[in-house]
């Protein structure tokens, strides 16, 4: 009945450990319901993923102290829309690139603003990037500020750290181009190429895999203005009504000079929002799929839109895009350097930008064109090839058809140029 000292001492000891144990256990739970609950609300699953190899969402810090893109392909990040439809910055987003020296902001109406971060420091395998992208697809574009003047190797290698992470250069070079994957743009012919891009389009519609990102590096900032004009057209199509969503999601476009088709409607790549595309410097001609067709089966499921559809079709496209609820003019600063999600903004050159230099001042623009991630075909359910004949006879019947050049004039009183 009785225990040694030792014994006892023991017992003891043992005892307290327990105690210990079970305090640990209360004091680790009483903190980690509420981060769980936080958790579940902040990662909370919104839409598709990215299509690169790179996920999105965040992760706590490693060991080495720095956070890490989580790699859960079921982990998105929440974030709310304005009542124009171009999605708030997430806060999730602004934190993480907080937390590396980086403030991101959100620009009026759309696009947003990157500040403390060096692209010539950044490497592919930067863990910032797939956070940057998927700002990007949500607010259409985002504007890195002082920049300086980025050589024509600095600005490839910035541009090849988004979507296909490869250049496709497509114009001309000019003699005062840095290289030739720099498409240079000016208002004075002896300093870059003219009068480029005056109506909405997205870069690389002659292409089956429509670029994914293009970057535009003002050099020469002009002293009286020479903007960008940008359009969210994930914005673009919840401003039509029922019926046009309706018809729209039936019809796709048919590059003039190469043929490709795509849809006029699609889902975003990245952020899987329902978006409007048409280029109105280079379609040739518009099919649509016979109502209550579920899928094209013979010629009699599409026909070609006459030149009264087409006009009707182009003018409320041009002024769907034109609605200053989710466009904006971009007026450079000096050292901006902008890279656009080319599937969720279309863009526009703006009057001033084109005007005389001895009245805006001399605007000099260096572009770069990322490969696309994905093949931009038409909707499986039109049975149609990714690439038709566009020079060659038109196989549809009545209707617009035209190859090669702007495509469809559609108002002979502005000035149009690929």
């Amino acid at each position: 009945h009785f225990m040694r000292l030792e014994e006892r001492r023991g017992a003891a000891n043992c005892l307290l450990s327990v105690l210990f144990v079970c305090q640990a256990i209360i004091h680790v739970a009483a903190f980690s319901l509420p981060l769980q609950g936080h958790s579940a609300a902040a990662f909370a699953t919104r839409g598709p993923l990215p299509l690169t190899s790179v996920k999105t969402g965040l992760s706590k810090p490693d060991k080495a102290g720095a956070s890490k893109p989580r790699t859960d392909q079921h982990a998105t990040m929440s974030s709310a829309t304005t009542s124009n439809g171009v999605p708030d910055l997430q806060t999730e987003s602004v934190s993480f690139l907080a937390d590396h020296g980086v403030k991101i902001s959100p620009l009026p109406v759309l696009g947003a603003e990157v500040t403390g971060l060096d692209l010539r420091a950044v490497k592919k395998d930067n863990h910032l990037l797939p956070v940057l992208q998927k700002e990007m697809a949500a607010r259409g574009y985002l504007v890195f500020r002082g920049q300086g003047v980025l050589s024509g190797d600095e600005q490839v290698s910035a541009s090849e750290l988004f979507g296909g992470q490869e250049i496709h250069s497509t114009h001309g070079v000019h003699p005062a181009a840095p290289n030739k994957h720099i498409f240079r743009l000016s208002n004075d012919q002896e300093h870059g190429i003219l009068g480029v891009g005056p109506q909405w389009h997205n870069d690389g519609s002659f292409v089956r895999a429509v670029f994914s990102h293009v970057g535009y590096h003002i050099v020469r900032v002009p002293e009286n203005g020479g903007a960008t004009t940008f359009c969210h057209q994930g914005a673009a199509f919840d401003a039509l009504s029922e019926e046009e969503k309706e018809v729209w999601q039936r019809r796709v476009s048919i590059n003039s000079n190469s043929g490709v088709i795509h849809p006029l409607v699609h889902e975003h790549p990245i952020s899987g929002r329902k978006s409007v595309y048409l280029h109105l410097g280079m379609t040739g001609a518009v099919l649509e799929m016979k109502k209550g067709c579920d899928k094209v089966k013979g010629m009699d499921d599409l026909r070609l839109l006459d030149k009264d559809e087409m006009l009707q079709l182009f003018n409320r496209y041009n002024a769907l895009l034109n609605d200053p609820a989710y466009s904006r003019d971009h007026q450079y600063a000096e050292g901006d350097c902008i890279f656009i999600d080319n599937l969720a903004i279309a863009h526009r050159a703006s009057k001033e930008a084109h005007g005389d230099p001895q009245k805006q001042g001399l605007r000099i623009l260096h572009r770069t064109t990322v490969k696309g991630m994905v093949d931009f075909d038409p909707p499986e359910q039109f049975s149609l090839p990714p690439v038709i004949n566009v020079y060659g006879p038109n196989p549809f019947g009545a209707g617009v058809f035209i190859g090669g050049g702007i495509g469809f004039r559609w108002d002979p009183t502005i000035h149009m140029q690929n």
